[in-house]
């Protein structure tokens, strides 16, 4: 759709940034990176333009003088802990991570196990990493982290943890999820390092809250709607305004342990080198907006696709009624309702008159698309057919899977399969028209316009199957649902 950030502008002043940070400190700067380095949807979505990758690729302009370091909270182990996008345990995501920043060129030094307390779970972990020749490291438990300052910065406290071995000027510290122990992390290296006469520094990298943006910015407030679960809250940097005189955004967490952090510091240094929790950040994003109606569009797009998605887990039963009043309460803040999203209205008004369930699309160009069940497809999987022929410009009065095709796929799901639901699903509506597409010149057209799909919104007025949902997001799809399951309403 259209493009609000530049990617390049970002790429080039982001790593000039983290260069000029890493020459204040001398030898060694430990860099917190909070949110994903990598498969980073929720800015794509937000910041029209930029990549899932885009921090990536940023480092890659320091690849050579930095490192990473991969924290898992031992914690997370025991519990068998799931990062909800990907559908995988942290202790395997770890390993994706690994492998995926290796791949790229990159060096990954160690992992460290944080929050440990003995626990056999994390023995069994590590292990098993060292001997896939993994360098582990354990992190303890430091009891009354992070208000016993006076503990925390002594050998009974970070001095108890084990020295993390790097050999690079910029160590970049990342987790699979929040809550994994990469601040502290970084502190103890703080410690350690100052021990043996290193001098190091500590950065915080956070996409969001984008800190020179306004407080109520639809940017910042899909942030908040994104965290709704988390009860993340931006607020105006209190500290900031008293050292320098002007508004800086942050988020609560931050700002709560920037005491705590500023105390750490002087018992470290004898003296902290910022004066607000927005001074730690290194974050240049908010200067590389080229389009800001563009990327607050996109924001408030994303507001209420989180509002859909609060909404389908309550009537999953996943979630409590918490998080669907919070991000009402963001909705009205930044001055939207669900009609907001032009796919919202097409469906519904299609559902009104077909009276079955139905769904709509939005084209690059605008064009608005909608289908409905029928006794041989679902509206997901009608909608895909609809939506390629339109790209195509194939008449839509052109059936591209003939029913004599449909029905025995049917057959198979009800009687072979014992399957309730006999209409076709979006993937097997793709295999069908990929078979037919080596002698049909329509189904070759329609199946060559799919990667057209990408970045397009889709609302349907009933919740899909699980298939279904893949499907759109492998598409690049951003889809939301009405919260509706079998004909009941929740």
């Amino acid at each position: 759709m259209k493009i609000g950030f530049d990617s390049e502008k970002y790429l080039k002043i982001q790593s000039e940034h983290i260069k000029e940070r890493i020459s204040k400190f001398g030898d060694k700067l430990y860099m917190e990176f909070g949110g994903k380095l990598f498969d980073d949807n929720h800015a794509s979505r937000v910041l029209p333009g930029f990549e899932p990758d885009s921090k990536l690729k940023m480092l890659y302009q320091l690849k050579d003088e930095a490192e990473i370091i991969i924290v898992i909270s031992a914690v997370d182990i025991e519990k068998n802990k799931v990062r909800g996008d990907l559908g995988i345990t942290y202790d395997m995501d770890v390993l994706r991570l690994r492998d995926a920043f290796i791949s790229r060129g990159f060096l990954v030094s160690s992992v460290v196990i944080t929050h440990y307390n003995g626990q056999s779970s994390a023995d069994n972990y590590r292990t098993r990493l060292e001997r896939m020749g993994i360098t582990v490291y354990y992190h303890h438990t430091i009891e009354g982290y992070p208000e016993n300052v006076s503990l925390i910065d002594s050998e009974e406290g970070f001095g108890k943890n084990d020295y993390v071995e790097t050999t690079r000027p910029l160590v970049v510290v990342t987790a699979p999820g929040p809550g994994s122990g990469k601040m502290a992390v970084c502190l103890s290296q703080l410690y350690q390092e100052n021990i043996r006469g290193i001098k190091a520094g500590y950065a915080k990298f956070e996409t969001f809250p984008i800190w020179n943006l306004p407080l109520k910015h639809p940017i910042n407030i899909a942030y908040e709607a994104a965290t709704a679960d988390l009860n993340d809250i931006n607020m105006i940097d209190p500290f900031h305004i008293e050292a320098y005189g002007q508004a800086a955004v942050n988020y609560n967490r931050d700002i709560e342990i920037f005491p705590v952090l500023n105390a750490l510091f002087e018992g470290i240094y004898g003296e902290n080198p910022y004066k607000s929790p927005t001074d730690m950040g290194v974050n240049m994003i908010g200067y590389c907006i080229s389009d800001e109606e563009a990327c607050c569009d996109a924001a408030k797009d994303e507001i209420i696709r989180r509002y859909y998605t609060a909404l389908n887990k309550l009537a999953d039963g996943e979630c409590n009624d918490n998080e669907v009043n919070k991000i009402s309460i963001l909705m009205k803040q930044a001055k939207i309702t669900t009609d907001f999203r032009k796919t919202t209205i097409a469906a519904k008004e299609r559902q009104e008159k077909s009276g079955v369930a139905s769904a709509a699309i939005e084209l690059p160009d605008g064009t608005l698309i909608t289908a409905e069940t029928s006794p041989l497809l679902g509206p997901s999987a009608a909608l895909i057919l609809n939506a390629t022929k339109e790209l195509a410009g194939i008449d839509h009065s052109v059936k591209l899977i003939p029913q004599s095709m449909i029905e025995p796929i049917q057959k198979t799901k009800v009687e072979y399969l014992h399957g309730h639901n006999p209409r076709l699903h979006t993937d097997e509506v793709l295999v069908a028209l990929s078979m037919l597409s080596q002698s049909d010149e329509n189904c070759r057209k329609a199946l060559e316009m799919l990667p057209q799909l990408d970045g397009c919104q889709v609302h349907t007025t009933v919740m899909l199957s699980e298939v279904d949902q893949k499907i759109f997001k492998k598409l690049g799809v951003g889809l939301t649902s009405d919260p509706v399951k079998k004909n009941k309403k929740y």
